[in-house]
């Protein structure tokens, strides 16, 4: 008995806690151009990402996350989730299910916030006749393969300010697995430096390729400005791809604050520039956040069809609790 006692006393307890996070959003936008105009529309979005954390005897940390997103079925309902392992002297190992980001792609958003991405779903069929009739747009930024099962390690703090990072995505016997590595420099106030490099190779032969993200970002006083380069050099020359962005925001207030930005994405493929600008302004008050934005976009299938130039406004309510 004295035994057991003793045995149940010196027993560890893992005290852990697990919270909850979420946003919602109502949005209303219409897209315009020469063939098409799909009219006011309006959306909701909404997300709830539960963290849940311990500390081990060893003194590391292990943490979990992930995300609940309206989707209609319980397979797009449950969305990306991870579990972390870290602790100062080894750094951090984190491995995602699904939505996981490599060390380049963690990096490779554009300056100006991925205009393309809005346009993507949004190119005019040419042979159509009905203005609300729409196909999906080519000019997309080409990365590094991410998603399920991506593992990346970030260095313990070596230097003040900066962060280094590699991951490595495991494909199975069709394909290839991808590896990357980043760093990130933020020793000198304001100043903000990345860089990535890795490789895909779980595509198809044309999408096999080298890949490299720049980024650079200064903040003086309230104004910020920030540029990026992005190339996707192919294995073969016909897909290579280079993206280059800038930016530049003015913060008013506390409460307020406007940007404008720009994309080029030029295509080994193709012998016209997709180009993409995009004007916003947002005002926050508590949880609650306001985002106008209106955005411009010429030859989204890197033609000149009078179809490949479109117009977006949209006004986003945002809400965080």
């Amino acid at each position: 008995m004295t035994a057991l006692a003793a045995s149940l006393v010196s027993t560890s307890v893992f005290a852990g806690e697990l919270t909850a996070t979420g946003s919602a959003s109502i949005t209303v936008e219409n897209y315009s151009g020469e063939q098409i105009n799909t009219g006011k529309a309006f959306s909701m979005a909404d997300s709830v990402t539960l963290n849940g954390s311990t500390e081990l005897d060893n003194g590391m940390t292990v943490s979990m996350s992930f995300e609940l997103e309206g989707g209609g079925d319980a397979e797009n309902s449950f969305d990306d989730h991870s579990v972390t392992i870290s602790s100062d002297a080894l750094g951090t190992f984190k491995f995602s299910g699904n939505g996981g980001s490599t060390a380049v792609s963690a990096l490779d958003a554009t300056a100006a916030g991925d205009i393309f991405d809005n346009f993507d779903a949004q190119t005019m069929n040419a042979s159509a006749t009905a203005e609300t009739t729409t196909a999906a747009g080519t000019a997309a930024v080409l990365s590094t393969a991410g998603g399920n099962n991506t593992m990346i390690y970030t260095l313990p703090s070596v230097v003040d300010g900066l962060s280094v990072s590699a991951s490595y995505t495991p494909q199975g016997s069709s394909t290839e697995s991808s590896s990357a590595f980043g760093a990130t420099y933020t020793g000198v106030d304001g100043l903000s430096v990345s860089y990535g490099s890795g490789t895909n190779d779980a595509g198809a032969t044309d999408f096999k390729a080298d890949v490299t993200t720049m980024k650079a970002s200064y903040a003086y006083g309230p104004i910020t400005v920030a540029y990026s380069d992005h190339e996707f050099d192919s294995a073969t020359a016909t897909r290579d791809q280079d993206t280059t962005s800038y930016s530049i925001a003015y913060t008013v207030s506390d409460a307020i604050s406007i940007s404008y930005g720009t994309e080029e994405i030029d295509s080994g493929e193709q012998t016209v520039d997709a180009e993409y600008s995009k004007i916003s302004a947002s005002y926050t008050a508590g949880g609650l956040t306001v985002t106008a934005v209106t955005q411009e976009a010429e030859n989204i299938s890197y033609t000149t069809a009078a179809a490949e130039d479109m117009e977006y406004w949209g006004l986003t309510l945002g809400f965080a609790f």
